[in-house]
Order: C-alpha cells, then sequence, then structure tokens
C-alpha cells in the first residue's frame, strides 16, 4: 500500500465503533532491571472463546512496550468506563509514569490492577500470532470482575478519532 493508502485505510478502520481498554503487565525498567508496572491503551480488544474462556489484543511491534507484553505471561484488561478518558490517554501518551497517583494492586501473575474499571480481566497467555506489524496475543481468562456501579457500567467509545458517548 502506498502511504496515502495506509492513511485511508486507518480513516476506514476507525467508522468500526471499538470500546477502549488499558492493558497492564509488569516489565523491567530498562536502567537497573527492576520489575516496573507496564499499561497502554488498546482498542483491538475482542472476545474469542467461552469454552474455553479466551480473548484477544494486538500489540503494534515498534511500542515501546512490546519487549514487557511479549515476555510476560500475564496481563490483565480493564474495559473503561466514560469517566476515564484522561487513564485512556495517558496509558496512550509516551515517557511518562502511567501509574503515578493510580491506585493498583498485583494479580495474577503479578499483572498490575486498576481499582477503577467497567469490568476487568486477568489472562495467561495462550497463543501469540504474526499479525503484520501487529503481534496477537489470545489470553486464557482466569479471573473476571465487573463493577456493579450503575457510572461505571458507561462505556468509553471510540470512533472516527474521538470519543463518544452513547446515544
Amino acid at each position: 500500500m502506498t502511504p496515502t493508502d495506509s492513511k485511508l485505510l486507518r480513516n476506514a478502520f476507525g467508522h468500526f465503533a471499538t470500546g477502549v481498554t488499558v492493558v497492564t503487565t509488569m516489565g523491567q525498567d530498562p536502567e537497573t532491571g527492576a520489575a516496573k508496572p507496564v499499561a497502554m491503551t488498546a482498542n483491538s480488544f475482542s472476545s474469542v472463546s467461552l469454552d474455553p474462556p479466551l480473548v484477544l489484543w494486538s500489540i503494534d511491534k515498534g511500542s515501546k512496550s512490546y519487549d514487557a507484553y511479549t515476555n510476560n505471561e500475564h496481563f490483565a484488561i480493564h474495559v473503561l468506563h466514560r469517566g476515564q478518558e484522561a487513564l485512556s490517554n495517558r496509558c496512550a501518551s509516551r515517557d511518562i509514569d502511567k501509574f503515578a497517583g493510580i491506585e493498583w494492586q498485583k494479580g495474577i501473575g503479578d499483572a498490575p490492577l486498576f481499582d477503577d474499571f467497567s469490568c476487568r480481566f486477568q489472562c495467561r497467555v495462550e497463543h501469540r500470532y504474526e499479525g503484520g506489524d501487529h503481534q496477537i496475543i489470545v489470553g486464557r481468562v482466569l479471573d473476571v470482575e465487573c463493577n456493579a456501579e450503575p457510572d461505571k457500567n458507561q462505556p468509553l467509545l471510540f470512533f472516527k478519532g474521538q470519543y463518544r458517548d452513547v446515544a
């Protein structure tokens, strides 16, 4: 594809409204080698199977977080609610501490878990597949929790490059 075609394709993909997730795992600090929580915004999340319980998401091979997600067997997917645009933007940014001032704890396999979410899946990698400039990660759901609070059940949606509300 030509660069113009790639831009057209990206814009065409944007016509598919998606929910917004933040995927977390543990990585390593490049300077100290110490364990470090990692987070990134992803809208490539999808359910795959109920039996066994599987989900998938994909990561750009050029992402600064790529090594953390491809070298760790556990991750958590946080489905965001309408009030979490700031978290989505923060986790989509580069070169900032995505965990500064945010409540979290360690989950299964030490995957970082945010306390605020609409729904949260704790997963172990089941498969990894090549997908062009992305790697597709299929995870087995080990635990799921959904928030019962009414204001946490309005989805954060993304459509044509912008956050949207449900009409």
